[in-house]
């Protein structure tokens, strides 16, 4: 626990394991289903490779500054703003997609499971947003007060946890029986579910 930054480091550590909602709408098997369920899930899953890209380099990018003793406060702030920032866009950029894509056809119960994943990450998206004004307000000419501000940011990220579970419960919940089946067999979704990043 040594280092300049070890507040950053808690802040990294905060953020581990939100890396698991990046990977949520994938898996790995497929069958015949049909083809309206095949379309609704050709429209959610299309995107997803770009969001996955633009949620892991912020993580990524959050990591790296917690690790790099060297940053100076300015740094440290520029880069968990914009890794702050690009969070919130991507959890934004996917509640849209899967808003706009509607209820999966023909499933029971569907339009309540995308509406709830929609609610969860469009405020999961606002916390980050939140997180990233907290970071830009911070003091960086006064050393104290800004470990002090990384402390409550990374207070907030632990507050955040039940957050993300929610938001992943609730993209589990939407990639149930028949709906699983439509979203294993489109490519970005294949794409994400191979990607580098895999544990959940």
């Amino acid at each position: 626990m040594e280092g300049t930054n070890p507040v950053n480091k808690k802040l990294a550590a905060a953020l581990s394991g939100g890396a698991v909602l990046v990977l949520a709408l994938t898996g790995c098997s497929s069958d015949e289903g049909n083809k309206e369920l095949d379309a609704w899930a050709k429209k959610v899953c299309d995107p997803v490779p770009a969001q996955n890209t633009k949620i892991s380099a912020a993580y990524a990018a959050i990591t790296k500054a917690a690790k790099d003793t060297t940053s100076t406060p300015e740094e440290l702030q520029k880069a968990d703003s914009q890794a702050f920032q690009d969070l919130a866009d991507g959890h934004k950029a996917r509640a849209d997609v899967i808003d706009t894509a509607g209820a999966p056809p023909g499933v029971e119960g569907g339009a309540t499971r995308q509406q709830d994943v929609v609610k969860k990450l469009s405020t999961l998206s606002t916390a980050y947003a939140d997180l990233k004004k907290q970071v830009d307000e911070l003091d960086t000419k006064n050393q104290g007060k800004f470990a002090t501000g990384l402390k409550t940011v990374s207070a907030e990220m632990k507050k955040m946890e039940s957050q993300r579970k929610s938001a992943l419960t609730a993209l589990k919940n939407l990639e149930k029986g028949d709906t699983k089946q439509a979203l294993t067999k489109q490519t970005g979704c294949k794409a994400a579910s191979s990607a580098p990043a895999s544990n959940s």
